[in-house]
């Protein structure tokens, strides 16, 4: 629904709301904020409200510290519950330097920049993504709250309790949801919000983790979108999908076309595969996203597209007809811990790149890759995506669309950070290093 500063002033005090929450983004996918009253929020909507950006994960030096955050009336939305008895609402905040310009650090000015290049040519783009979680005990151990599986189901299930209080939640603050259900790996769960918009679905990505993890505090529990947080079980991913639309019409459906794809929907697909090593970096950001990338547990590991197979980075789901509109291209790597801003940004500039540049889709890879010899994966050029946080971080360094895609400013600081956290990492002396060494060596 669009909102004005009027419809937000209205809601605000129909509502009896006294905190407004203006909220961005770091560079990593973090939240960010501060607290309004109710007297400050009109000139807030009309100025904006400054703040020191230095100590921003990603944000300004601390000599060009001075941001101004200006907030979307969009992306006004009531919490639906009272915090020490207090109605609180929420916006997003387009972050700008003091002369109102955008400020280079911003992950939604990124997307922002990014979408602009496609709606100059007409289009729009839709963005579905699939964000799966764990609940457990704490936030200090893997304590599952179930034994299920997946589309399990059980009334009396704390997990699915939660699950459906947060679904409660989304819809109450306007956030479309399409279904939920329980993930393959015990404790695990996925929401799946309602096709929207690329930006607007950013925004409520960032909401719908925020929702997650206080319904789940509410009730003493703890949800993690962290990818890989229990060995030989089933990581969570973020499968994207994704098409593009002029008006009503959806450029990635042709009724003559090879499997029922457009020329577009090929080259889009085909951008995503020449470029995916190279933002992956960008939708598998932390060390513990290539625990989830393995053989093995349903996530992708090869470059490879196909339609039924689910073993492919990329799959088109089947046609059915008389549904068009729903002809989409789905990327399986992405995980939920990724900054979405900057996610979808990469993702659509590399497919967009692929319809500029007019890439060749190569032919659809219909078996089980996991099942093949090494023989069989060299003869069809089947590449890999990196295996390590290092490697990732390399593929991006090189990357020329990456560089463009983030600017400057988020590319480098992303960089700077990511090999921070490899070096920690790398020097870090593992329990399973104590376990397999300590005894024998």
């Amino acid at each position: 629904m669009t909102k004005t500063r009027e419809d937000v002033l209205r809601l605000i005090d129909e509502a009896g709301v006294r905190y407004i929450r203006l909220c961005f983004t770091d560079i990593l996918g973090h939240i960010k904020g501060m607290n309004i009253t109710r007297p400050e929020i009109e000139q807030v909507l009309d100025e904006g409200q400054g703040f020191d950006g230095s100590s921003i994960e990603g944000f300004a030096r601390i000599d060009e510290s001075d941001l101004m955050a200006m907030p979307d009336p969009l992306t006004f939305r009531i919490i639906p519950w009272e915090i020490s008895g207090e109605k609180i609402a929420m916006m997003f905040c387009d972050i700008q330097n003091p002369d109102g310009t955008p400020y280079e650090g911003d992950p939604r000015w990124v997307l922002k920049r990014t979408l602009k290049k496609v709606e100059d040519s007409g289009w729009t783009c839709n963005v579905g993504p699939e964000i799966e979680y764990f609940y457990f005990g704490n936030d200090q151990e893997t304590s599952v709250l179930d034994k299920a599986g997946y589309f399990d189901y059980g009334t009396m299930d704390t997990g699915v309790r939660l699950r459906k209080k947060t679904v409660a939640a989304l819809e109450m603050m306007d956030i479309p949801v399409e279904c939920s259900h329980h993930e393959v790996a015990p404790s695990q769960h996925e929401i799946d919000l309602k096709y929207q918009e690329a930006l607007v679905m950013a925004d409520f990505a960032q909401v719908y983790r925020f929702i997650v993890k206080e319904v789940a505090m509410e009730n003493e529990l703890y949800a993690t979108f962290m990818p890989k947080p229990m060995f030989a079980e089933n990581g969570s991913g973020m499968h994207c999908h994704m098409s593009l639309f002029d008006g009503d019409k959806n450029l990635f459906f042709d009724p003559k076309g090879q499997y029922n794809l457009s020329a577009m929907a090929k080259q889009f697909i085909a951008g995503i595969l020449a470029h995916v090593k190279e933002f992956t970096l960008i939708t598998n950001q932390w060390v513990n996203s290539y625990k989830r990338l393995v053989p093995g547990y349903e996530a992708p590991v090869y470059v490879s597209w196909g339609r039924r197979n689910r073993s492919s980075l990329v799959r088109v789901p089947a046609y059915r007809q008389g549904k068009e509109k729903a002809t989409r291209v789905e990327l399986r790597s992405p995980d939920p811990a990724a900054n979405p801003y900057l996610a979808f940004a990469c993702m659509l500039a590399a497919g967009f790149a692929g319809i500029e540049n007019k890439y060749r889709l190569t032919d659809p890879i219909e078996t089980n890759i996991f099942t093949m010899t090494d023989e069989e994966k060299e003869k069809l050029d089947i590449r890999h995506l990196p295996n390590s946080l290092e490697n990732a971080i390399r593929a991006a360094s090189k990357s020329d669309l990456v560089r463009e895609t983030l600017g400057e400013h988020v590319f480098k600081k992303l960089i700077a950070n990511k090999w921070i956290e490899w070096d920690d990492y790398r020097a870090h002396v593992s329990q399973y290093e104590i376990d397999k060494y300590l005894s024998w060596l």
